[in-house]
């Protein structure tokens, strides 16, 4: 059996191998000629799988190590009768991770308090319903707008978008790229909406580039300057545009997601779903892809203000103005396309926070709740 994988999926060799020969290249360079000969495809977000890619080819597997679908012409397969898995949560710890990062960075950068704001959430899919329970968790009042899901489940817990953008401090996306029907993501945060941001908002986007208009969100900014975006995902990427970046608090390269536990799960997840195609058992247990954390453990002797402890903790696990800097940094050195792309491929080792256990001792074990609530292990002694 040939594969074709993504050169950026890590442990491959040690999830694949044993199903054939496997032929790795970087994802946005994945031609039909590469996959000719091949009987599986294994991919992330940034190859395009659709008939020009497959048309020529035997491919009767395609997974994707991602949450999103976007990038799969998913009739084309189904016509075909190629098989398909996604990986579904896979990263989903790893974006509120990046979430509360950024939310926690910025609002010590200006001045304001994460735990007194209300925050909306756009999508109450795997990674925005995980965001509402950590939010929650630490007293922080949460609204949230999907309206798939209040037409499934009723309309108790959901709010309107034009209510939550009205009542909301800080907009948070989580939403798939959705571009025809009645629950349309494309756009969403349109011209209109972007312009009826009240002041000192905060809007930050880790879900799809697409679902905001990045003009109309460059104009605001350029113009009166009175919100605070924060961007993990852009239109026409990796050939973002220059002046929304420079203008944003954080501008980061599609990078929310990318945890080495997240993208080790993600990659556990298409191994089992290829084994299922293939009729194989495959009894690997996700436990053996994971090494150890650097930090595996942090010790706080006296009590601190909460939001001082979470950011301490926070930053210990995941700093998120390491990767705005590295963008910037790259994006002068080589260029949008080329620097864009280079953090992507060379992203550094990055843990989740639920590898970091913190041991409180003395008074400290007062913040025993929120650091918990967080996403960290938490031991008093």
């Amino acid at each position: 059996m040939k594969l074709v994988i993504d050169a950026n999926i890590p442990a491959a060799d040690t999830c694949f191998g044993a199903f054939g020969t496997l032929n790795r290249v970087p994802g946005r360079e994945i031609r039909a000629a590469d996959v000719t000969g091949a009987d599986a495809l294994v991919v992330r977000s940034i190859t395009q799988v659709n008939q020009a890619l497959l048309a020529q080819s035997q491919v009767r597997f395609v997974g994707t190590c991602t949450i999103g679908t976007d990038h799969i012409d998913l009739t084309y397969l189904a016509e075909r009768g190629i098989g398909f898995a996604s990986a579904p949560g896979c990263n989903a710890e790893a974006v509120v991770d990046y979430v509360l990062s950024s939310l926690l960075t910025v609002s010590e950068r200006e001045g304001w308090s994460l735990l007194r704001r209300t925050v909306g959430i756009v999508g109450a899919g795997n990674v925005g319903s995980r965001l509402q329970r950590r939010l929650q968790a630490l007293g922080i009042e949460v609204l949230v707008c999907d309206p798939p899901k209040a037409e499934q489940e009723g309309e108790g817990g959901f709010v309107a978008l034009d209510m939550l953008i009205e009542r909301c401090d800080v907009l948070c996306l989580h939403t798939p790229l959705v571009k025809e029907g009645p629950h349309a993501t494309y756009q969403l945060f349109d011209a209109q909406r972007i312009n009826e941001l009240a002041p000192g908002t905060v809007l930050l986007n880790a879900g799809r580039g697409d679902c905001i208009d990045g003009l109309a969100l460059r104009s605001r900014l350029a113009g009166k300057g009175d919100i605070t975006a924060i961007l993990d995902v852009w239109e026409n990427e990796p050939q973002i545009d220059a002046g929304l970046r420079d203008l944003v608090a954080l501008a980061t390269p599609h990078i929310a997601g990318h945890s080495l536990d997240g993208k080790l799960r993600g990659t556990w997840m298409i191994q089992q779903a290829l084994a299922d195609h293939l009729v194989q058992s495959n009894p690997m247990p996700f436990s053996e892809l994971c090494t150890p954390p650097a930090l595996a453990g942090l010790t706080l002797q006296h009590a601190l203000p909460v939001e001082e402890a979470l950011r301490l903790c926070v930053h210990a696990v995941y700093d998120v103005r390491r990767d705005h800097d590295a963008l910037q940094r790259k994006v002068l050195e080589q260029g949008i396309q080329k620097g864009f792309d280079d953090c992507r491929a060379n992203y550094p080792l990055r843990r989740e926070f639920n590898t970091l256990t913190v041991v409180l001792k003395g008074d400290a074990v007062s913040l025993q709740t929120p650091l918990s609530a967080a996403g960290f292990q938490v031991q008093c002694a």
